[in-house]
């Protein structure tokens, strides 16, 4: 997944400026770094990212969970400790989160990170729709039983 940044747009525009051709690659953003639910189950059913989906056993139940998503309700005590054991140890290994609407997603983004983990993706959208867009469900997108 590679991000166009503020900062990457404007070395492209100071390069054309400068009358030369940039020839450069987008590098990685993971500091606040989202997906589209489709983006993110593309990535997740390709193994390029792990995907968790943080709500809580009820909420599974309800709509069901991604396909190619790991349910952790993110109020368990060990939530990462048990997400280092999913990540195989990885913390460095790209894990986007998604949540009903998006909002407790970026709560965790910030907290992983503060706990050491270093490409945490949200999917802003969520399961249900939010601001960001109308959520996997209403995308059409495969769910399993919950």
């Amino acid at each position: 997944m590679s991000v166009l940044t503020r900062r990457n747009l404007m070395l492209a525009a100071g390069a054309a400026a400068a009358g030369g051709f940039a020839v450069w690659t987008l590098q990685p953003e993971f500091e606040g770094a989202e997906m589209t639910p489709e983006e993110a189950h593309a990535a997740a059913s390709s193994g390029d990212i792990l995907l968790i989906d943080i709500r809580r056993p009820d909420e599974w139940k309800l709509t069901g969970v991604g396909a190619g998503a790991a349910p952790l309700d993110m109020r368990r005590d060990d939530f990462v400790a048990a997400l280092t054991a999913l990540a195989e140890g990885d913390t460095a290994r790209p894990i986007a989160l998604i949540c009903a609407r998006g909002v407790r997603s970026a709560r965790m983004s910030r907290r992983l990170e503060q706990a050491g983990f270093t490409r945490i993706i949200d999917v802003p959208e969520g399961m249900l729709g939010s601001r960001a867009g109308p959520g996997w469900l209403k995308r059409g997108l495969p769910v399993v039983e919950g």
